[in-house]
């Protein structure tokens, strides 16, 4: 079934009208600018819908009071047509106390993202709320209101009362200020569509999109986005489609297949988390952040530290996007070694890393990474570093394997199936076989060999799923045990210990996780390290940090890397930030976020998407009763299990899936390039945009190479992932 999508036509005007208070009149004035609008539109049909009344059936004229009475499903009316974006009629109090009440169901609304155009009310001649709103909304907001007679006085004979209304609506409908409410309102909606048709071709003109080639970038291959609402944009279709017929909907839903770049966590426009930043905006805009605090910023720093559960960690760092806060997490690193092991400054130092690695597209960040199509041509780029290529895994007809790449086979062997993914992620029953010892011989046998070539490094930075084949985790798990074991590989004559050595002191090297894309529940656990069972020294968080709503990034680190930046010389402290550190807005969402997901742990509303072929009920502890991180050994994912094994029989199409959490990765056959620069993987990304149910939804994805990503959010619902599975397998047999 075709999700909920936004009302927009050519032909058809549809305005919803909301009232400030209950018995406000939001029918007499809804039926006078219908009466109004027949008259000026003579060849039109007018229609009125009211979806809720109460009362007797002979006077079931109540439309259930305000903007947040709730509606039958217990929703809120302002959340539950929240999707349809329909443009507002507020009509105000006009009563004592009306002025306050229609104020703040403007701002209810407001915040839920509605247009109100216009605001409508009766003229009372006591308070006359009408004179001080007129001046609120104008001067505030440019939205014009109105103010009508009040209706006469009630008749309790019926026919009198018949007489007496039709009158005063023959009268009112007339009247030049209601005419000019439609006629406003007519333009507006004339104006919304051209504003929307001309976006994409205006965009082509003047913006520079990040990570695009813009040479064979058309008009008609930008999307034009309405709005958002859960898992979905409303988008605009393409325009031999908008302009064949009066009557099409100009928008239709697009699932979000690429979380709005793995943002998307508790869907877009949460009215939690929207609440939660206009809190923080209200209560302190934005406050320098240096030598200063908080308590959005403490307390999530204090939420964070308590969940991660990692007890090298105790500091947090603030910054403002994911390749900040690798940047910021690879400065503590080359100082703590540095420090430690008595580097020079002029040292070079490179970082220990996996191929195929993306941290982010600043400088620093970018240096991280060996050269590929994200760095390669960029000025000032240095890949800097020393990086293992590795076994991956995915799910091959049924199968999952460990493949080794050709050039490893005879270091590390021809790879290892299993039967399950949770068999693949048994990292510690795995570390007793053969191929654990294999991984150990290998990378010392590399680690020794860069240190006869006098080569220094910092941080293997293991990022156990990067947004293509995922790697084995055991043989990121023996990258960090080889490392923190092996302190003779780094140090060096004028090396100094610690002075005070704990279990949460960095040994070897300091460990960084890049957790930005993988942390916080996207691979349907806290953190992605517990995956690896390891706990590294620093690691960074974003993205479904605040749900998706706003940036913000953190970097933590232990108290043995925090330390090597101590000194009398302000030239030695860790000297990084940016205006908006720890943006207060930013703050308070990701506590509402986390918060959120947190609950929905402990609810176990994940339980029913864990038991589709990954786990027994048997085995799910009660959430209700359980710590958190009780459950950490279990491996899941939204995706069905059935799904996954029909698609990894698809050999002629697919060569491997994988799916944790709520992301899908599908690996398609490619007659040429492989990795970034193949082109494989657009067909599918074309197909998917196309639509479906005569175009009436759609899916927007990303693509890297030869491999198609989609993600869910972590409130997607089980039917929605089911029929996401169903379209996905129709067009891969395309």
């Amino acid at each position: 079934m075709a999700p909920v999508g936004a009302l927009l036509q050519r032909a058809l005007r549809v305005h919803q009208v909301y009232g400030a208070n209950t018995d406000v009149g939001k029918t007499i004035l809804t039926t006078i600018l219908c009466n109004s609008a027949s008259k000026i539109w003579k060849n039109e049909q007018v229609s009125y819908l009211k979806p809720v009344s109460t009362g007797a059936q002979d006077d079931a004229d109540e439309g259930s009071g305000g903007v947040h009475s709730p509606g039958p499903s217990r929703t809120t009316q302002a959340d539950l047509y929240a999707p349809l974006r329909m443009p507002v009629i507020l009509v105000g109090d006009s009563k004592l106390g009306g002025i306050s009440q229609t104020v703040s169901a403007f701002e209810s609304l407001r915040l839920r993202g509605y247009d109100v155009e216009s605001v409508l009310l009766f003229r009372d001649a006591v308070y006359e709320n009408y004179r001080y709103l007129t001046d609120y909304f104008g001067d505030n907001y440019g939205i014009s209101v109105e103010s009508v007679a009040e209706p006469p006085k009630r008749y309790e004979d019926a026919q009198a009362e018949r007489d007496s209304m039709t009158e005063y609506y023959a009268e009112v409908s007339e009247q030049k200020t209601v005419h000019d409410i439609l006629t406003r309102l007519d333009k507006r909606h004339e104006n919304r569509i051209t504003r929307l048709e001309e976006m994409p071709t205006k965009a082509h003109g003047h913006i520079w999109y990040p990570f695009t080639q813009h040479k064979p970038l058309l008009p008609d291959r930008i999307t034009a986005i309405d709005s958002a609402y859960g898992d979905h944009f409303q988008t605009l279709r393409s325009q031999p489609t908008t302009s064949s017929s009066p009557e099409t909907n100009l928008l239709r839903p697009s699932f979000d297949g690429s979380a709005s770049w793995w943002t998307q966590g508790l869907g877009h426009a949460n009215p939690k988390l929207t609440l939660a930043a206009a809190y923080a905006a209200g209560r302190y805009g934005h406050v320098m952040f240096a030598e200063a605090i908080h308590e959005p910023a403490l307390a999530l720093a204090e939420t964070l530290l308590k969940n991660i559960q990692n007890p090298r960690l105790n500091r947090v760092f603030f910054s403002d996007n994911g390749s900040t806060g690798c940047e910021v997490a690879v400065k503590m690193a080359l100082r703590a070694a540095r420090t430690r092991y008595g580097w020079g400054p002029d040292a070079k130092l490179g970082i220990l890393g996996l191929k195929g690695s993306y941290h982010g597209d600043t400088i620093g960040a970018m240096d991280c990474a060996e050269p590929c199509t994200f760095n390669e041509n960029v000025e000032w780029y240095e890949g800097k570093g020393f990086w293992f290529d590795y076994p991956t895994v995915q799910c091959t007809e049924g199968k999952w394997v460990v493949d080794v790449p050709e050039g490893l086979k005879a270091d590390l062997g021809n790879g290892e199936e299993f039967t399950t993914m949770a068999d693949v992620f048994d990292v510690e029953g795995r570390e007793q076989g053969e191929g654990s010892r294999k991984y150990e011989a290998y990378i010392e046998r590399t680690l020794e060999a860069l240190q006869k070539q006098g080569r220094k490094f910092v941080c293997p930075g293991p990022s156990l799923y990067e947004t293509h084949i995922p790697r084995d985790p055991l043989f990121q798990r023996t990258l960090v045990n080889v490392v923190r074991r092996s302190p003779h590989l780094f140090a060096t004559g004028d090396s100094q210990s610690p002075a005070q050595e704990t279990d949460a002191t960095w040994k070897g090297l300091p460990v960084v996780f890049d957790e930005v894309f993988t942390g916080l529940y996207r691979l349907g656990r806290y953190t992605a390290s517990s995956f690896l069972g390891v706990h590294p020294d620093v690691s960074v968080h974003a993205k479904l940090l605040t749900g998706g709503l706003v940036p913000l990034c953190t970097t933590l680190a232990s108290d043995s890397v925090f330390e090597a930046f101590l000194s009398d010389d302000k030239s030695d402290a860790l000297l990084h930030g940016h205006s908006y550190t720890a943006h207060p807005v930013g703050c308070q969402v990701a506590l509402e976020s986390l918060q959120e997901m947190q609950h929905m742990e402990k609810r176990g509303s994940w339980d029913a998407f864990k038991q589709d072929g990954w786990v027994s009920p048997e085995s799910l502890q009660s959430p209700e009763t359980t710590p958190r991180g009780a459950n950490d050994s279990i491996v899941w994912s939204v995706w069905s299990h059935s799904f996954i094994d029909a698609v990894s029989h698809n050999s002629a199409r697919v060569a491997g899936i994988w799916a944790l959490g709520s992301v899908l990765a599908i690996t398609l056959r490619s007659e040429g390039s492989v990795g970034y620069k193949s082109s494989a993987a657009l067909t599918l990304q074309t197909r998917l945009r196309e639509g479906y149910e005569e175009g009436r939804w759609n899916v927007h994805s990303r693509v890297l190479g030869n491999v198609f990503y989609i993600m869910t959010g972590q409130k997607t619902s089980r039917s929605t992932v089911r029929e996401l599975e169903t379209v996905l397998r129709e067009v891969l047999m395309m």
